[in-house]
């Protein structure tokens, strides 16, 4: 079986590659394919997935290539893991934010639309390509913003596609470290979009321990928001709501205060993870490493090789479980359109993912869900067709954009700051 990944110099990849070796007798993988346009990041993670394979008896060959199509070429899984101007657009995506006086995040805002608006048509690219070199295949997307790209996929390609986020099953883990029990244990009423989503209930062995879970959670929120107003805003809410919210409804419960923690450092984020990434290289460059090094925890991507061989582990052997996941929602959510994505538990078998029917958001989530996803659906369309007009909208949308006149501003920044990576659209 041929497991390819698209984006292989990130240095999230041997977290990856890790993850594989204690679940070869579920997914029998016989060949690793690594694909990057960066010669020289491809060529350590190449160098150093062949040791760590060597370390584990090389169950399976490994190959670099820059190549995409000879990639994904009878790949039975791809997953894409890439970032359209590598770190130095994602740094620019946050100044841009900063410089406009709002938030400047990877995902979420003005940066999350301008790097859906580089990544959308790279990741069909992809998906294009496997419709003819390999269309039994799956695409599993990683890509950042992976709901909005998850989306792209789903309305323009025919391929089966699933996105995947470690924030989930990030909170599994959290809760498992509260209560006990394993993954197979723990259900989650979880609705919303990629980093946009509440759990309603927590379920343990069917039982419902929502108020023990949140009490936990509570007396632990200091690790999540450092921030005290931050904090307290998160609390206050998740208190009304009797919900847990994900990490990344920070920025618009607590807008204020979390502009006023980013505009406070020194660096931004991006610029930080440089320098994470310049040491962990180094570390992949060591002729004797054979193993993840501890440092990669520094990177951000906890429980991102669960949360993908789960999720393939359930594809190959048609399990039929529950995992959450971007996928299309046909249904799932009453008030949403069928063909939108939406992060939801899952059925997961040889089809890939089908959303599990739930009952509707509440109103006082379903208005935000609504405007933020009217949002992403505007953005994939931009993003297929390169209209400006269609752009500016999506960006008029956003929650945490300014008014009109503010957002063309913004808009005419970004797309100046982007012109190397759109191709010529929007212009």
């Amino acid at each position: 079986m041929k497991f390819a990944v698209i984006g292989g110099g990130s240095s999230y990849s041997p977290e990856l590659l890790d993850g594989l070796f204690s679940r070869l007798e579920q997914i029998p993988v016989t060949e690793v394919w690594l694909m990057d346009p960066d010669e020289g990041r491809l060529a350590i993670n190449g160098a150093f997935a062949q040791r760590m394979a060597a370390r584990h008896g090389n169950p399976f060959t490994v190959h670099t290539t820059t190549n995409m199509r000879d990639a994904v070429k009878d790949a039975k899984y791809v997953i894409t893991q890439i970032r359209v101007g590598q770190m130095p657009a994602r740094i620019n995506d946050e100044k841009l934010g900063l410089r406009h006086n709002i938030i400047g995040q990877e995902t979420t805002g003005v940066g999350g639309f301008a790097c859906a608006l580089r990544t959308i048509p790279r990741i069909l690219e992809v998906a294009h390509a496997m419709e003819e070199l390999s269309p039994q295949g799956y695409l599993l997307n990683f890509t950042n913003p992976a709901g909005i790209v998850t989306e792209g996929v789903l309305k323009h390609s025919s391929i089966t596609s699933v996105g995947l986020c470690n924030v989930p099953i990030g909170m599994i883990m959290d809760m498992i470290g509260h209560t006990g029990g394993t993954v197979e244990d723990i259900e989650l009423d979880y609705v919303g979009l990629n980093h946009l989503s509440w759990v309603r209930h927590f379920r343990k062995a069917g039982k419902d321990v929502t108020a023990e879970v949140l009490e936990a959670f509570f007396e632990n929120a200091r690790k999540e928001w450092e921030h005290a107003g931050t904090r307290e805003n998160m609390i206050a809410a998740m208190r009304s709501l009797n919900m847990f919210c994900n990490y990344y409804l920070q920025y618009f419960y607590s807008t204020d205060t979390v502009l006023e923690t980013i505009k406070a450092k020194s660096t931004t984020r991006g610029e930080d993870v440089v320098e994470v990434e310049k040491a962990l290289f180094a570390k992949y460059s060591d002729p004797n490493l054979t193993e993840k090094p501890e440092e990669l925890s520094k990177r951000g991507g906890a429980h991102y090789s669960t949360a993908a061989f789960y999720l393939i582990d359930g594809i190959e052997n048609d399990r039929q479980n529950r995992q959450i996941v971007c996928c299309r929602n046909n249904g799932a959510i009453p008030t949403f359109d069928d063909d939108v994505s939406v992060e939801v538990s899952a059925l997961i078998g040889k089809d890939g993912a089908k959303a599990i029917p739930q009952s509707a958001p509440e109103p006082a989530i379903r208005g935000l869900m609504q405007h933020v996803k009217a949002y992403e659906s505007l953005t994939v369309q931009a993003a297929v067709t390169g209209d400006r007009e269609t752009a500016f909208q999506a960006l008029l949308l956003n929650p945490l954009t300014p008014n009109a006149g503010g957002c063309k501003a913004l808009l005419d920044d970004l797309l100046e700051v982007n012109k190397p990576y759109l191709q010529g659209t929007f212009f």
